[in-house]
């Protein structure tokens, strides 16, 4: 079972309901006793990153996820909470994250080219590294990604080491497009609203992550 975080950031539906079409069993929960007990967990959201991890501390849900983490449970964030992942954020402030993954969330303003809108609200090609071609959440595009494109909604992005980035796109500039570090893995774009891609890509999380075989072992890193 699939357990989808609900911490009242965002509309939970289309993930559900993309969850449930490929045929995999999923909740969505606030209870740490159902995430315990869950094989996978998914982290969503979207809005401020201060609000969000606000909101997951009052429930208490911020240490489980990161207990089970350390437990080896598969986990994927997806936009706002692939971002919640990282050590910290620079979202009007600065702010906490979980530190699962080494690295920063950094306003894109300043960094793309003048011209480029803010937020980046679009479709943007997936751009493998060597790693993001072993990983078991990619086994579906293997080298073929000429029609491997995603849908974003951002304003913040990962700023973080090589070696956790599996997946990136071109915004003017490269920018983080999805990462992992052992069994924590993360999407800035949204699967849900891919198509038929996105779909595939939740397939993989929820069917080939159970172990961790499919990715090469020189690009682990816990």
């Amino acid at each position: 079972m699939i357990a989808i975080i609900d911490y009242g950031v965002g509309n939970l539906f289309s993930l559900y309901s993309s969850l449930t079409y490929i045929g995999t069993s999923a909740t969505v929960t606030d209870d740490p006793a159902v995430i315990v007990s869950a094989d996978k967990i998914i982290l969503p959201g979207v809005g401020a990153f201060c609000d969000a991890a606000a909101k997951l501390a009052a429930r208490g849900l911020d240490k489980v996820i990161k207990t089970e983490a350390d437990n080896g449970k598969p986990i994927l964030g997806i936009c706002l909470g692939m971002q919640l992942l990282f050590d910290v954020s620079y979202e009007y402030g600065i702010h906490q994250g979980f530190g699962l993954i080494p690295g920063v969330i950094r306003p894109i303003s300043g960094v793309i080219p003048r011209g480029y809108k803010i937020p980046k609200i679009g479709w943007n090609r997936l751009i493998l590294t060597d790693a993001g071609r072993c990983d078991p959440i990619y086994s579906a595009l293997k080298n073929d990604t000429d029609k491997a494109y995603v849908y974003f909604v951002h304003s913040f992005y990962a700023d973080c080491p090589d070696e956790y980035v599996i997946a990136r796109d071109i915004y003017g500039v490269p920018m983080t497009a999805s990462v992992r570090r052992g069994n924590v893995a993360g999407v800035q774009f949204h699967p849900e609203k891919s198509g038929s891609l996105g779909l595939s890509l939740l397939r993989s999380f929820c069917f080939n992550e159970s172990n961790m075989s499919n990715i090469c072992p020189e690009d682990i890193n816990i």
